[in-house]
């Protein structure tokens, strides 16, 4: 027991509820990290294929399997007529406004400069600094939803 009495103890609760906030920073954060790995693969000149467990269900017998499939990622990024790299940030379906002015993408001008940025954006999604626009975003969607 000369270990345990050496440990800071406390008496603690945890929370069972996440704030909302922290739930959408999480969801970005890990559509950033996909965008980076998707990133990573293609400029090592590898295949990008994430797995998902899938649940089906035979409709002969009514037995569910979970099997292991390729999920699909979509690209947030494309190439313009000048050879230029144009980034949207994704919230969902959504691209996510990133001023005040309206603008919703980030040229850049190659693929080094991608992963230097989206390495950026990863830290400014954990900053908070996505805060509010994943917030008006994830309002439209709900307000959507309501009619």
């Amino acid at each position: 027991m000369s270990i345990v009495t050496n440990l800071k103890l406390i008496t603690t609760v945890k929370s069972d509820a996440v704030s909302p906030v922290l739930q959408r920073r999480s969801k970005l954060l890990a559509k950033v990290q996909e965008q980076l790995d998707m990133c990573e693969a293609k400029r090592n000149q590898q295949p990008y294929t994430p797995k998902r467990l899938k649940t089906i269900t035979n409709k002969e017998t009514g037995e569910r399997t979970t099997i292991e499939t390729i999920k699909r990622v979509k690209e947030w990024f494309w190439i313009t007529e000048n050879g230029k790299i144009n980034l949207a940030i994704k919230y969902g379906a959504k691209t996510l406004p990133l001023n005040k002015k309206g603008a919703n993408a980030i040229e850049i001008t190659n693929g080094t400069e991608l992963i230097g940025t989206l390495h950026k954006l990863k830290d400014a999604v954990i900053a908070g600094e996505f805060d509010e626009a994943i917030g008006e975003v994830s309002d439209a969607t709900r307000k959507a939803f309501k009619k």
